[in-house]
């Protein structure tokens, strides 16, 4: 039996792993795809994380999982279908039909963005079209933005980009915001943000990058001239396995606080599947080994 079973391998993943090693566990990281390294790998450039500037995420994300190999990290490829509690520990189900037990689990599986579902969104991944303006802003300093959606994030995303940006166009397709009315104004007192209501995009346009995005609005077809498309209209959590386990919130996050530690005894989740404020590469990693602290703790008191 294992100590620890880590699901996931992305960011806060593999720091647990490497945080694990480090404690002496008998552990290992459960992930569904060949040599993945989770959403970080589809990043083209990531100027945030601390003594990486300007690397593409797929490096960086080889970095994380070289460090983990290099502390003996064992690695199981295959999807985790089945999750259930006994007195004992956790039993983990694998599409290869096997079952691993430990004695506890980090649940690490990642979010993923909701898509527009649109044409272009899919053949502009990373050439102009992005999901995380923490992330990519930096790079349209000086040029035309639309943010698509209607919340909270994408509220926060417009005033953050207006900083840096020629113009930010705001799309939604209601007449008004669901975000907090603090933040819409604020938003709209920026003299470079344009709100463009009842508009539902259609259509990313582009050659070798994105120039534009084409909408409905009211009815009738508009083009938007811009060199990125931000999409926030929110992320899906991979906790669906979780559901009759842990607390998840009414989004699918799992309830937990910075120490990772969930309603059901001997399961962590760490990374983007977890209740946060902000979910980037760095806080993903502090998680990793935030999760190994709790688990260490349980453990010490369940042995």
């Amino acid at each position: 039996m294992y100590d620890v079973i880590i699901i996931g391998s992305g960011p806060a993943g593999l720091s647990a792993a490497v945080y694990a090693a480090r404690a002496g566990l008998r552990f290992a990281v459960i992930e569904k795809e060949y040599m993945g390294t989770g959403q970080i790998a589809y990043t083209e450039r990531v100027d945030n994380y601390l003594g990486y500037y300007g690397t593409d995420g797929f490096s960086l994300g080889e970095k994380f999982r070289e460090h983990a190999e290099m502390l003996g990290t064992e690695f199981i490829e295959c999807e985790v279908t089945g999750l259930s509690a006994f007195s004992g520990g956790w039993r983990i189900e694998t599409s290869d039909g096997d079952i691993i037990k430990s004695k506890t689990v980090i649940y690490a599986a990642g979010a993923a963005p909701k898509k527009l579902g649109i044409p272009g969104e899919a053949e502009f991944a990373g050439r102009g079209v992005s999901y995380c303006a923490l992330c990519d802003g930096e790079f349209f300093r000086e040029k035309n933005i639309a943010v698509i959606g209607g919340g909270d994030t994408a509220l926060s995303d417009a005033l953050y980009l207006a900083k840096m940006a020629e113009k930010v166009y705001v799309v939604h397709r209601r007449d008004s915001f669901r975000a907090n009315n603090s933040l819409t104004e604020k938003v709209s007192e920026c003299k470079n943000v344009e709100f463009v209501l009842n508009a539902v995009p259609v259509e990313i346009t582009g050659d070798e990058a994105v120039t534009g995005l084409k909408v409905k609005q009211n009815g009738a077809e508009r083009a938007i001239e811009a060199d990125g498309i931000f999409a926030a209209v929110g992320s899906v959590p991979n906790t669906a396995i979780l559901k009759e386990i842990a607390e998840l919130d009414e989004n699918g996050y799992v309830i937990a606080d910075e120490r990772c530690i969930t309603s059901a005894n001997g399961l962590f989740a760490a990374g983007d599947v977890r209740t946060k404020e902000v979910r980037q590469v760095i806080t993903a990693a502090a998680d990793g080994a935030n999760a190994v602290v709790s688990a260490e703790k349980y453990l010490n008191k369940y042995i």
